[in-house]
């Protein structure tokens, strides 16, 4: 009789576990980062109205290619970001699917990490460059692959490239090839 209390014990416990698993990994995420994400937004938004207004004071028929370059770094983000949005979504539907079996779903865990961490090491990297001097960069990293790049008046040097590629490795580790790329800033 005590053996069975154990047993049922013990299975109920593995259940309650697996249904905390569960729960945890299809609720949606609360990322500390958005916040900070917003806060940026609102800022470059500041910018572009300041920039925008200094703008129609000296010239009617000037537009600010500033704003333009800003945009398409922000529509490089946002496609990025999209994109990974997708495939947690995706391998969240593959973690919640209980007809697959249990290392299928261990390897969508796995991934998604992978991407939190990948985003998170991306998100460090532009702050790094950002604190270096520049005045904006952006990073995208594919496995093995990095490609940054870099907004700045600075003299662009091979360098300053070395420079960035070190800090990359650094922080990411050992990656097969990393490109940088510097557009001027207007």
């Amino acid at each position: 009789m005590l053996l069975k209390k154990q047993t049922v014990w013990l299975l109920t416990m593995l259940s309650l576990v697996v249904v905390l698993s569960v729960y945890y990994i299809t609720s949606p995420e609360q990322k500390s980062t958005d916040l900070a994400a917003v806060e940026q937004e609102e800022k470059e938004s500041q910018k572009q109205t300041k920039t925008d207004t200094e703008a129609k004071a000296e010239n009617e028929d000037t537009i600010v290619s500033e704003v333009a370059g800003d945009e398409e770094f922000e529509a490089l983000r946002l496609k990025k970001d999209e994109q990974r949005s997708e495939l947690k979504e995706e391998l969240n539907a593959v973690v919640a699917s209980t007809d697959l079996p249990a290392d299928e779903r261990s390897k969508a865990i796995d991934q998604m990490q992978k991407l939190n961490q990948t985003a998170q090491k991306e998100e460090m990297l532009e702050t790094l460059i950002r604190a270096s001097g520049y005045d904006d960069a952006l990073v995208r990293a594919d496995g093995k692959t990095v490609r940054i790049t870099v907004k700045s008046n600075k003299e662009h040097s091979k360098s300053a490239a070395n420079d960035i590629i070190k800090l990359v490795k650094k922080e990411i580790g050992e990656t097969n090839y990393v490109a940088v790329e510097f557009t001027p800033s207007k």
